[in-house]
């Protein structure tokens, strides 16, 4: 028997596709087992074998305080509920948490290992570090195997976020590579991280997950519109002439210095752990991109 938090969101659809076992769904909203806010509740919940938490604030850029604090109380809050939940209906055997790379708080950098430092300084990246934290102590509490994946960009039908207004904007003609889009960028497909749960779950540990290609932005946007889409390119002087302009206008700006040069610089996660331990063999985003629409 399986718990799943998280269940309406993005991969939690898919965890529900692509695991053919007895699960119980658990979430704010929606024809659920659970229904329960776990930043304010600490939920009823059934005596299961393992939990796959993978309810949570997505990244985003909080703009007030009240966003920066909803972070920690969805994430670390909403955690600590669930486990108290937990304690009372009876104790797992196993337990996933869904967590991210955002917590080695790296703008840059190539094949960043699970043993380099969580140095977060982001209201997202801080609140999935405490809540790692949270369900490792807990874990060897009560002795229950504890696994943490650390994603990067997820990818599958109709995504959400940047990825899904990236492919908005090149099936409608207006997207653009900056520099020559070389910059790499680790991504999984969320499928995979699916199909691996159940592998994971009765080992534990700690795991980045990607499709160990991490293609760059020109590859991606070829991908996207299956070589149908003329490609425009932006040069780096004038990207970074617009980030200057947006550090000006500040809040009002779409862009800025600091996104143009996440967006030139690479951002990749090595994955080896998985592949040694685990025989982890993710496919190709590249590949899944050119047979599949994603709208």
């Amino acid at each position: 028997m399986i718990l799943l938090t998280g269940a309406n969101g993005f991969l939690g659809k898919i965890i529900l596709q692509n695991i053919n076992e007895k699960i119980y769904t658990l979430g704010r909203s929606g024809d659920l087992d659970i229904s329960a806010d776990l930043s304010k509740d600490i939920p009823i919940l059934p005596k299961v074998n393992l939990v796959i938490h993978s309810a949570g604030k997505a990244h985003s850029i909080p703009k007030t305080d009240s966003e920066k604090k909803e972070f920690h109380e969805v994430n670390v809050l909403g955690t600590s509920n669930l486990l108290k939940g937990l304690e009372k209906s009876g104790l797992p055997k196993q337990f996933v948490f869904i967590s991210s790379v955002s917590v080695y708080g790296q703008e840059t950098g190539n094949n960043i290992c699970e043993e380099h430092a969580l140095l977060a300084t982001d209201p997202y990246g801080i609140s999935k570090i405490e809540a790692e934290k949270l369900v490792e102590n807990w874990c060897n509490k009560n002795q229950v195997i504890c696994s943490i994946l650390r994603l990067p960009l997820l990818v599958g039908k109709k995504p959400p976020g940047n990825l899904g207004a990236m492919i908005k904007a090149i099936n409608k003609g207006y997207y653009f590579n900056i520099g020559g889009g070389i910059a790499k960028k680790s991504m999984v497909l969320a499928k995979d991280v699916a199909s691996f749960i159940l592998t994971v779950a009765p080992i534990g540990g700690i795991f980045n997950l990607t499709d160990g290609l991490h293609p760059n932005f020109r590859e991606l946007s070829l991908a996207i519109s299956k070589n149908k889409k003329q490609q425009f390119s932006l040069s780096i002087y004038a990207a970074k002439v617009m980030g200057l302009a947006g550090d000006l206008l500040g809040d009002r700006a779409p862009i800025n210095s600091f996104k143009i040069k996440k967006i030139t610089s690479d951002l990749t996660f090595d994955d080896s752990k998985a592949r040694k331990l685990l025989n982890w063999k993710p496919q190709s985003i590249l590949e899944y991109l050119k047979k599949e629409d994603l709208e």
